[in-house]
């Protein structure tokens, strides 16, 4: 039977040999993790989308919506500081409105927010499975405007609908 001190002396090797293991652990993990994103960077998807991109970059018409755009939403903004009683708030937010639709008009753009979609949409599959082999009840950020909900709070494996959970 060891003793005290070398209980402890066990233990503290034990608990080094653990960090260790953790940290490499760590590297694998993070290792992994640069080689899917060099995979995701190299798909399809992300080549539509970089096209896109540089279509729209290059588009004078385009980037001239976009500055226009840009100056409706400071001025909006800065009318929503003092809310929905600045003088000038509704016009402020129909310029930034008018401005956004402008831009929606142009073909390249549509394509590019599609595109920007889908390589979303990848990102959030492969995250939702990264985190589904750890546990399902593990959130994932996504940038869905209306999202289906899992978890507490949204209808999902817990069931229990409070949002007080988790």
């Amino acid at each position: 039977m060891p003793t005290v001190e070398e209980r402890f002396e066990l233990d503290s090797v034990s608990y080094a040999e653990a960090e260790i293991m953790t940290d490499l652990d760590m590297t694998d993990i993070v290792l992994r993790a640069y080689e899917l994103g060099e995979v995701i960077n190299h798909s399809a998807e992300v080549a539509d989308y970089l096209y896109w991109k540089s279509v729209v970059d290059q588009d004078a018409e385009v980037q001239a919506a976009a500055k226009l755009l840009a100056k409706a939403k400071e001025l909006f903004q800065e009318c929503e500081r003092f809310g929905r009683f600045h003088p000038d708030y509704h016009a402020a937010k129909d310029r930034m409105r008018e401005a956004q639709a402008r831009l929606d008009t142009f073909e390249v753009v549509r394509s590019f927010k599609a595109a920007e979609q889908v390589v979303d949409t990848m990102l959030y599959d492969v995250s939702r499975l990264i985190a589904d082999s750890v546990s399902e009840s593990v959130k994932v950020p996504s940038n869905d405007p209306n999202p289906k909900g899992s978890g507490c709070g949204g209808g999902g494996s817990c069931g229990c609908g409070s949002g007080g959970c988790g």
